[in-house]
């Protein structure tokens, strides 16, 4: 199990863009959990941070510890590549935190490995 949490920086002005994202994303929620699965990720987690005028994005997931980044094949992938380039600041690197613990039940691990 893979687990990761990144901080991505909003383009100023795109704000009313992310929120057309966020709103896609409820819009869609079947197509997107279904997504995962051939993703091989269990949990996603997109928060949303506004801090000094500036806002950010953090994505919190879980992961089986072979998933990989795949190219998109999917509408679901491709909607959220575009909206990732026109959102995304690619002048901040993004930073990956470091999970110092992971907690999790017993019974949530069995549900993850089958």
């Amino acid at each position: 199990m893979k687990v990761e949490l990144t901080k991505f920086r909003i383009k100023p002005g795109k704000s009313e863009v992310v929120d057309e994202w966020i709103t896609y994303i409820h819009e869609s929620m079947d197509s997107v959990v279904a997504n995962l699965e051939g993703d091989k990720i269990y949990i996603e987690t997109i928060f949303r941070e506004a801090f000094n005028d500036v806002e950010y994005l953090y994505w919190y997931s879980i992961q089986d510890k072979e998933a990989a980044e795949s190219e998109p094949n999917s509408p679901i992938d491709e909607k959220h590549l575009e909206y990732f380039d026109e959102c995304i600041d690619k002048t901040f690197r993004p930073e990956d935190m470091v999970a110092a613990a992971v907690m999790v039940q017993d019974k949530f691990k069995d549900c993850i490995k089958n």
